[in-house]
């Protein structure tokens, strides 16, 4: 007879650990509490009990797990899943090996294996296994890391393996309910596969309250999974030239009326220039650095602009992101000259894993970087050479990559979604002679995107069910916002008479900044939706 496999929802996977248990807790009422709370799948690891007292534990857990309808799988250990009757394994890479498994076990059995790598990820694939676990997305106290941690960056390029297979996957260590959402929305490949689940110990079992603990990550991953493929654009929009000219205005409007307080982590160069840009945009600007204050500051503000020209707090920018992402409010990453130094690069990484960027801008040195592309080169803050030669593929696939908005600066700027991808063609040259133009457009960025937070903000109910939205509102039209407000005051700047050259079109800029108006923007836009 054909042998059916169990139906596994692998949403929120809990790894036991009874080490980890308050005290005073007991371990089969956290167990059930969890599983009322939201888990749909359960591994018992026993990595330091002896034979019988694990057989027990697995025994006494199969019996609550069968009460709820939730499988239960067990960590290694082949032949306590045999004798207690379990519905599969988990083993690691210097566990036994999968074909060995798979004969020793029933054939409907369920075998998963932990994966670090691209390699690991093409073995399990071929070996048959049903899903994989993959990390470490953050190092653990939970179990002692061997490899790498992967980052969530490094989870897209895993799942890419799996394009076209059924081999199902969950992302492993230092997942909570504080960071499941940045796993979930950055850990998707460039064509589209996202985590079926996330595999949490320490968040649910050391919980007082793990029903709690495990529905609150449980609502968030259902959420997500009900719309699996995140932007931060409005996927149901349109877009098109007229699109963005309306939303520009609408958002400049909103940076007017509710003039976000407009967060700058930002190189002590532009420092000046930047709060005169927020400003002039109706917005009000804090240029904070102290770790000790984005807890406070992540509350009261609108929006976050990390720029690492100087790069002197990087602790700061670490916990200022995470502290964004936890309230849901935009995070505009700016990595001015990442390719210049090692040191650059690695902390550029280090925040990247740390939190999700809702724009990433950038000119093509930078971005090439960043993409690890050769088609251009790093010259100190400035870009060397010809520029990409699809520079609207490039930022499309990069956008992908990042799940997150792309500002591609230069002569043309261009700014993509992962799907839509819109040329802007204004600006004046007179941007490249003064000091800063370019963080400008970081400010601006970040103003709109603040705006549009906010708008969008007002409109939500107090007590509206879970989104698993990072950021809401339409960020790409305010990413394009933001660079419009720049390129066009410059065009407006210039063409004043009172302008002889780089030392007074400064102040003539930043006076056409504050004087742009919605029907400014749309008569002047010069976009192009590719």
């Amino acid at each position: 007879m054909p042998f059916v496999k169990p139906s596994i929802d692998y949403s929120v996977y809990l790894v036991t650990g009874r080490e980890l248990l308050p005290q005073g807790k007991d371990y089969l009422e956290s167990l059930e509490e969890s599983i009322q709370g939201g888990v749909t799948l359960v591994q018992v690891r026993e990595k330091n009990t002896d034979t019988g007292e694990f057989l027990r534990i697995a025994q006494e857990s199969k019996a609550i797990c069968r009460k709820y309808n939730v499988p239960i799988l067990i960590n290694d250990r082949i032949d306590i899943a045999l004798a207690m009757g379990a519905d599969g394994v988990h083993i690691g890479q210097t566990d036994m090996p999968v074909d060995v498994a798979r004969k020793l076990l029933p054939p409907n059995a369920i075998i998963g294996m932990t994966c670090n790598t691209v390699d690991h990820v093409k073995k399990a694939v071929q070996d048959g296994v049903d899903y994989v676990g993959l990390g470490p997305v953050w190092a653990t106290q939970t179990k002692k890391v061997v490899h790498p941690v992967v980052g969530v960056r490094g989870i897209g390029e895993l799942l890419d393996v799996l394009h076209g297979s059924t081999v199902k996957a969950v992302a492993i260590a230092g997942i909570k309910s504080t960071n499941v959402l940045h796993c979930l929305h950055g850990s998707v490949s460039p064509a589209g596969r996202t985590l079926d689940g996330v595999a949490v110990v320490s968040d649910i079992v050391a919980s007082t309250d793990p029903l709690n603990a495990s529905r609150r990550i449980a609502t968030i991953v259902q959420a997500f999974k009900s719309d699996p493929a995140p932007k931060f654009s409005i996927s149901s929009l349109s877009y098109s030239a007229d699109v963005f000219k309306k939303g520009v205005g609408e958002l400049l409007s909103a940076a007017h009326n509710f003039s976000p307080l407009v967060h700058q982590i930002t190189n002590n160069v532009v420092t000046t220039q930047s709060a005169n840009a927020t400003l002039a945009l109706g917005a009000s600007p804090i240029m904070a650095t102290a770790p000790e204050e984005m807890p406070d500051l992540s509350a009261a503000a609108g929006a976050l602009l990390v720029n690492f020209g100087t790069i002197q707090n990087l602790d700061g920018m670490l916990i200022a992101g995470y502290q964004y992402n936890q309230r849901r409010k935009p995070v505009i990453f700016d990595p001015v000259g990442v390719g210049a130094t090692a040191y650059r690069r690695t902390s550029a990484a280090a925040l990247l894993n740390a939190w999700q960027p809702t724009v990433i801008k950038g000119n093509a040195a930078e971005l090439g970087a960043l993409a690890n592309s050769p088609e251009v080169q790093a010259r100190g803050v400035d870009s060397v050479g010809a520029g990409f030669a699809d520079p609207a593929a490039f930022v499309r696939n990069l956008a992908r990559k990042e799940r997150a908005i792309i500002v591609l600066t230069g002569v043309t700027d261009y700014v993509s979604d992962g799907t839509t991808v819109v040329r802007l063609s204004n600006g004046h040259p007179l941007l490249g002679e003064i000091t800063g133009s370019g963080c400008m457009v970081g400010t601006t960025v970040a103003t709109f995107c603040g705006g549009a937070s906010m708008a969008a903000a007002s409109q939500r109910d107090d007590d509206a069910p879970e989104d698993a939205k990072l950021v809401r509102g339409d960020m790409l039209v305010a990413a394009v916002g933001g660079v419009l407000a720049v390129t066009i005051a410059s065009e407006l700047a210039s063409a004043r008479p009172d302008v002889k050259g780089s030392g007074t079109f400064l102040p003539a800029f930043i006076d056409e900044l504050g004087a742009l108006t919605p029907e400014k923007l749309a008569t002047h836009a010069k976009i192009a939706v590719l």
